[in-house]
């Protein structure tokens, strides 16, 4: 038996899109001879809906779609996912299920067991776990289906009091086949080859993973599907970060004993800089949008989301407004046309010196007597938002936001100002990953500045302004974030590890007290295992780390 994984990348809700592609990959598949072709977990909706599974008729639309595809299904069978509706009435109301189509006709429905619930998954507010569990038989094989996180039970800490493998396993399969819709981070690509290893050597069956690929706002699925043989051993390992539709042979993974070395695996900042690309991209394309606006200080955040920006929508479409202030220095003004000039992108410049004044002397009689201090430096950083808004207005740009994730966590912004925007572009990498990025991106040749990169970074906003005024060192503040916000450590266990007492209780806090700006940014491209965002939900006004 030959079996396809179309690994494809789908549109939430776009059904027509959706469809024709599943189409196109099935014909691709039946021309490559396979047998059977496999695509991914919610593939005829795309994942993760959300609360779109609560209208009838997208229900219907998925329906007919499903509909639509069997007519297709000759010559060939295809598995592929779509919400099923409950026809029992205890429980929700659908089933996170996968559909066996053969014969232009619905053979089989496999429902999921294991309903994620955690970071950014929320699948049991939706759908009814499976109770019952039984293989598909096609071409003499008995295929053991499972979805997505079915398979991810297996570590030293399950989740679950039940593995829906443990059951298939009865009816001793011949094969596994995973649909799955696995978010990206930097760190799963390594965790997930590990799993679905585990599981193959663990049952002793060959597995087939298909992984879906594209962005879905701030949630990228890097793709990656996997074949792996009865012992465990990685077979075959498909692109990441694009669309790759493959044909493997059941006998050979079977029976050929040769381990697939695997492709040469991407550092961690590579991986971050594709998956921003296609990020960025994907929410340009799937919004309806082609044009990108952003602020251009001359400072290493600003610079990075640029060159990322444009790799990701070409530098015609990208307009770059320099605004500077009677603070900012000269050399931040030639830093950022030089980067303007190496990359080709549009650009304006709006100075803000008169702007600002006018806001000083209306403010004069109400502030009579008082010093300069944040309030005034906010006015500047609220201008530059007004006009990056007026460009995104006046031209139909999309405004991207360069605020990055050290910023983001201790509050290191201004509401209505630079956290402005559609998009978060770097707010899940920290400052010391925003330098490497930046070299990354220079590893060609000079597109970022050597200056803007090497300088002390400075929001210059008022004279001589630099972070560390401000902020602890980068190279500290991220480590002590990194184990706060990933790795979920309190005060204690952090201060245990060796870091300066009050130093950590400062940058908790200050991680504490901003949860109210988080909640109104833009969402962020998520890169790391724990985002700001949907995947980290804290209390605004909890006193706890206070």
């Amino acid at each position: 038996m030959k079996i396809a994984l179309a690994q494809l990348n789908y549109h939430i809700g776009n059904f027509e899109a959706n469809t024709q592609k599943i189409i196109e990959g099935i014909n691709a598949a039946r021309s490559k001879g396979a047998d059977l072709v496999v695509f991914a977990e919610l593939a005829i909706c795309g994942y993760p809906p959300r609360d779109f599974l609560e209208y009838e008729e997208f229900i219907a639309l998925c329906e007919q779609s499903v509909s639509a595809i069997a007519t297709h299904c000759v010559g060939i069978a295809c598995i592929i996912g779509s919400p099923v509706k409950n026809d029992v009435l205890q429980g929700k109301d659908l089933f996170n299920a996968a559909y066996f189509i053969e014969g232009g006709e619905v053979k089989a429905i496999t429902k999921k067991a294991l309903l994620p619930t955690y970071d950014v998954f929320d699948e049991y507010r939706y759908f009814e776990p499976a109770t019952f569990f039984n293989c598909i038989d096609f071409k003499g094989k008995r295929i053991a289906l499972t979805i997505c996180e079915d398979l991810w039970n297996i570590n030293d800490n399950p989740l679950y009091v039940s593995n829906p493998m443990d059951e298939l396993i009865k009816e001793k399969p011949d094969v596994m086949i995973n649909i799955a819709a696995s978010p990206f981070s930097y760190t799963h690509d390594d965790e997930r080859i590990k799993v679905l290893g585990d599981n193959a050597s663990k049952y002793q069956l060959p597995l087939f993973y298909v992984n879906q690929v594209g962005a879905q706002t701030e949630i990228i699925f890097d793709g990656g599907s996997l074949v792996f043989d009865a012992d465990g051993f990685m077979k075959a390992e498909m692109k990441y970060f694009e669309e790759d539709l493959q044909v493997f042979d059941l006998a050979e993974i079977e029976n050929v004993k040769n381990k697939y070395p695997g492709q040469q695996r991407a550092n961690d900042i590579e991986q971050i800089h594709d998956a921003l690309i296609l990020g960025i991209r994907d929410y340009f394309q799937k919004s309806g949008f082609s044009k990108a606006v952003l602020g251009l200080s001359g400072g290493i955040d600003s610079a990075v989301v640029c060159a990322l920006a444009c790799r990701a929508l070409g530098a015609e479409n990208v307009m770059a407004v320099l605004m500077p202030s009677k603070f900012s220095s000269d050399h931040s003004v030639q830093d950022a046309l030089d980067l303007v000039n190496n990359i080709g992108c549009m650009h304006e410049i709006v100075a803000i010196k008169e702007i600002a004044e006018a806001f000083d002397q209306t403010l004069a009689p109400a502030f009579k007597g008082l010093p300069f201090n944040l309030a005034e430096e906010n006015i500047q950083a609220r201008i530059r938002g007004i006009i990056n808004m007026a460009m995104s207005n006046k031209f139909g740009y999309i405004l991207l936001n360069t605020s990055n994730k050290s910023e983001c966590a201790v509050g290191y912004g201004t509401l209505y100002g630079d956290m402005c925007g559609a998009i978060g572009v770097i707010g899940d990498v920290y400052k010391m990953q925003v330098f490497e990025l930046a070299r990354y991106i220079n590893k060609d040749g000079e597109i970022i500045p050597v200056n803007t990169i090497v300088k002390p970074p400075s929001a210059e906003l008022r004279p001589d302004q630099k972070d560390s005024d401000s902020l602890p060192e980068y190279e500290i503040l991220d480590k002590i974030l990194y184990q706060h916000i990933e790795m979920k450590q309190g005060t204690t266990a952090i201060i245990n590890q060796g870091y300066d007492e009050a130093l950590v209780k400062r940058i908790l806090r200050m991680v504490n007290i901003a949860e109210f700006k988080r909640y109104q940014t833009p969402p962020i491209l998520r890169v790391s295992p724990k985002a700001f965002g949907m995947g980290r939900r804290m209390p605004i006004v909890g006193k706890y780390l206070i």
